[in-house]
């Protein structure tokens, strides 16, 4: 039975380009400068005292990997919902299924995670009731969406400005209050410490590659997202080298191992009765960036989901005039609210949120090999491409590297692996059921 037609406000399939290279920085910083910038590196401080700082150097080898891929593929074959598709083409149908089935639990885990650490920030300096508050953050990011993602794209970059101005004032102003001993012995653990901290840090990088998501909207996409992707990833090390770098040298090794809210102890230590407020409003601008960079993932992910017939066709529904999918949008909204009603257990809710992420990393790095392997044509359309070999090598390294991490959170807590294993069995009902019976028609 055929559907009937879309308003004439709406148009089905069609998506507006209006992402350009500063917006696709913003969107992987944006996404991966979030929560952890602020809470990651004091238990990682704690395993590897100041060789903390070597560790996140290290962290960034992994990504780096995965980043090439992505860079190749994003040249080659732009398209929205990127690591669906390229899994979906050139692996198997059901695995680009079962990796975005599995990230809409991480996806709607990683907007609640957010959305919980910005009100717990918040209310350092106001009072307000969780949940409801939540919600109106959910709100506000689903609005500003609505509008289109030119508007999302140029509110990411402004947002994004605004963080870095303000990791660069708790630079500038901490750096004279640094104590040179405080790196001293820069390996107190061995390198034991070092390689221990690894697997905490690695998170800092992850969703870096958020633009090729978005690819039937990013602006001159073949170049546009490798140069982003190379900026993004080396922003975001700089960055997290000079705000960690300070807190280590104001702090010490031991004060920061311990500490809670890493960052605004150090900050209180230079700034005084600034240092709450300014601290406060880094952390909203930064993880604000983070959930806008996510609701314009997600919603693609879905769209591209429904375009290939894996999620009802109202998904593909986008406005004609802002160029939004509003229907994708909306389920997020409910998905989201509706997520209010679970335990918020931080640890669970982020390896529920990383482990989806890294079986997306290991699908698209396995397609980019598909694709030097198979597919010649594509390959010589990369704007961006290293020899077969060399791609080859970093394709198989970034699926090993990826499958190895997400095995790593095991020993932390094994109920979210759990909890996604119910979730891809009715996943695979699902495919099943409905998704393989219209493909064999």
């Amino acid at each position: 039975m055929s559907e009937p037609a879309p308003p004439a406000s709406d148009t089905t399939g069609m998506l507006h380009r209006g992402v350009d290279l500063w917006a696709v920085i913003s969107l992987g910083l944006g996404t991966a400068v979030g929560v952890a910038i602020f809470s990651v590196i004091a238990p990682a401080t704690a395993l590897a005292g100041p060789g903390m700082l070597l560790a996140v150097l290290i962290a960034a080898v992994p990504m780096f990997v995965i980043a090439v891929t992505y860079a190749f593929m994003g040249s080659a074959l732009p398209t929205s919902g990127a690591s669906f598709e390229w899994s979906r083409r050139f692996v198997s149908p059901f695995l680009g299924f079962m990796i975005a089935w599995l990230r809409i639990v991480s996806n709607l885990g990683a907007i609640l995670v957010l959305a919980l650490v910005l009100i717990r920030y918040l209310n350092m300096v106001v009072p307000l009731p969780t949940k409801p508050a939540m919600f109106v953050v959910f709100v506000i990011f689903w609005a500003v969406n609505m509008i289109g993602v030119g508007v999302a794209g140029r509110l990411q970059v402004l947002m994004i400005a605004a963080m870095i101005g303000l990791f660069v004032l708790f630079a500038a102003w901490g750096a004279p209050s640094i104590a040179p001993q405080a790196y001293e012995p820069l390996l107190p653990q061995g390198w034991a410490g070092v390689f221990a901290a690894i697997p905490l840090l690695i998170g800092l990088f992850f969703g870096i590659e958020s633009s090729t998501e978005i690819g039937d909207e990013v602006k001159n996409p073949r170049r546009t997202i490798p140069l982003g992707l190379a900026l993004s990833i080396l922003t975001a090390v700089a960055l997290y080298l000079m705000v960690a770098g300070v807190t280590m040298g104001v702090l010490g090794a031991s004060a920061l191992g311990a500490s809670d809210t890493p960052l605004l102890d150090a900050a209180e230590v230079f700034m005084g009765p600034l240092a709450k407020p300014l601290i406060v409003t880094a952390a909203v601008v930064a993880i604000g960036t983070s959930i806008n960079s996510l609701f314009l993932g997600f919603s693609r992910n879905l769209f591209a989901m429904a375009r290939a017939g894996m999620l009802p066709a109202a998904m593909m529904k986008v406005h004609a005039r802002t160029g939004a999918p509003y229907v994708a949008l909306t389920v997020i909204l409910v998905g989201a609210t509706l997520g209010l009603a679970a335990p918020m257990n931080l640890t669970a809710l982020f390896l529920a949120v990383n482990i989806p992420t890294l079986i997306k990393y290991a699908g698209v790095n396995f397609a980019a090999a598909v694709v030097v392997r198979r597919h010649p044509e594509i390959y010589e359309a990369a704007t961006f491409r290293l020899s077969k070999r060399a791609t080859l090598f970093w394709a198989y390294a970034g699926t090993v590297m990826a499958v190895i991490v997400a095995l790593l959170g095991l020993g932390a807590d094994w109920t979210p692996y759990a909890a996604l294993g119910v979730w891809a069995v009715l996943g695979t009902g699902y495919y099943v059921a409905f998704v393989r019976k219209r493909e064999v028609a």
